[in-house]
């Protein structure tokens, strides 16, 4: 009996060691210096990278990635929102595409890795695939969206739901949104046709860098996103008397600024409030008239209230109006709650894609865990319109938006070997 079993674990140790040895993996090298030279986009002086959303660094790196796809045999083209678009032919003529991607702008001040792992990873997935000519079922489709960091507007394209109210909007380059789509090669006047209909997409993956602490803490190498969190934002404005600092005695203030301020620390108070990771923020605030020698007559502050629940963002809301109003009366102070056109609903992942993301993290040895992202992606608006999964790497200390943020190579060959081998698997399973 012991030798059976002996030989036994023989045969399931060498069934697990040829099935990591038939997984096709990517170049690990080659992805970190596509990383590297990515980053040459927008260098400074101070050796950090800048590449805004529409800036001249963006479209250099854009013609960049469309000339590295070219050079791979992609059939690539810029859509009308901007969006980077290329296409591995499938054997199947009639199967819908597996896309995959995320996008290459960042924030002012930002990183080189939000976003630009599963930017690169994508390409480096294609050029695997062609090193070892592997041909697909599916179509696979590279798609690295416009402006994510700016609102995440080349994916809302695609899922149709970019309004004409965003394009007069500026950011920090100074072109509005319909000067800098216009910018990339897109065309305000048929933003219409990027739209993809349900069903157009047989499956979409993103790769990203976890943007928080948990991984690297537990010491674990893939993120399996269950769900990216809703958000809503409201302006909140605090209407109270300016007055003379000096001479008005403290008992007869109408303080708007005190007001906000009992409001700011009545928001963390309702969050931690609830069971759950719902998170609740005022990240913004002004005051009027702005001066030493006058009390604060007008406040106004942001709040933006996050959470994998509509229903939990809506309770949360309530339970904060319900003490601005307490605030109110006990101050003297008016308080208008206004909400902001900046909403997003939660988008829970495919349970199916979750599954596989899972099934390849255990045939490639590597750790785990299911987790939601506290922050939006573009895999947020694909989710509206195709069945969708996201995985996560490790970011050194959980910083993100920052110029110290950094995921090490072997964690990025990871995030793209499992995405790599996931979507390979999708390709045999989906119709």
């Amino acid at each position: 009996m012991n030798n059976l079993k002996r030989i036994l674990l023989g045969l399931l140790f060498l069934s697990n060691i040829l099935a990591l040895r038939s997984q096709l993996t990517v170049n690990q090298d080659r992805l970190e210096n596509r990383i590297k030279e990515l980053a040459q986009f927008g260098i400074q002086e101070n050796g950090e990278t800048e590449r805004v959303a529409f800036s001249d660094a963006d479209i250099a790196a854009q013609q960049w990635v469309v000339s590295q796809l070219k050079g791979m045999g992609l059939a690539t083209s810029i859509d009308y929102v901007g969006n980077i678009v290329a296409k591995r032919y499938g054997t199947d003529k009639n199967a819908k595409p597996i896309a995959f991607g995320s996008h290459i702008d960042r924030v002012p001040n930002g990183g080189n890795y939000d976003g630009c792992v599963g930017s690169m990873a994508a390409l480096e997935v294609i050029q695997s695939l062609n090193e070892n000519d592997i041909a697909t079922k599916h179509p696979f489709e590279v798609i690295i969206f416009s402006n994510e960091e700016g609102s995440v507007m080349g994916s809302r394209a695609m899922a149709g739901h970019l309004k004409k109210t965003a394009f007069p909007i500026k950011n920090s380059t100074g072109y509005t949104v319909a000067e800098g789509i216009m910018r990339l090669g897109g065309d305000t006047t048929k933003i219409a046709e990027v739209a993809r209909r349900k069903g157009d997409i047989a499956a979409f993956l993103e790769l990203h860098i976890e943007q928080g602490g948990i991984l690297e803490k537990e010491k674990l190498e893939i993120g399996i996103v269950k769900g990216i969190v809703g958000l809503k934002w409201w302006d909140v404005e605090f209407t109270g008397f300016a007055n003379h600092a000096g001479t008005t005695p403290m008992n007869t203030r109408k303080d708007a600024l005190l007001a906000a301020s009992r409001f700011v620390i009545a928001v963390n108070e309702v969050a931690n409030s609830f069971e759950g990771a719902q998170v609740a923020t005022v990240g913004r605030i002004s005051a009027e008239p702005g001066a030493p020698n006058v009390i604060p007559g007008k406040v106004i502050t942001s709040l933006e209230i996050r959470d994998l629940s509509s229903e939990v963002i809506e309770k949360v809301f309530v339970a904060i109006q319900k003490r601005a109003t307490d605030i109110s009366e006990e101050s003297g102070v008016e308080i208008s709650i206004s909400p902001l056109d900046t909403t997003a609903d939660p988008a829970i992942m495919t349970p199916a894609i979750q599954k596989e993301i899972e099934k390849t993290a255990k045939t490639l040895g590597l750790s785990y865990k299911y987790m939601p992202s506290g922050a939006g992606h573009d895999a947020q608006d694909i989710a509206l319109i195709a069945p969708t999964g996201m995985i996560f790497v490790p970011s050194r200390g959980g910083i993100s938006h920052s110029p110290k943020e950094f995921t090490s190579a072997e964690d990025m060959a990871n995030g793209a070997n499992v995405l790599l081998n996931t979507i390979l698997s999708l390709d045999k399973k989906i119709k």
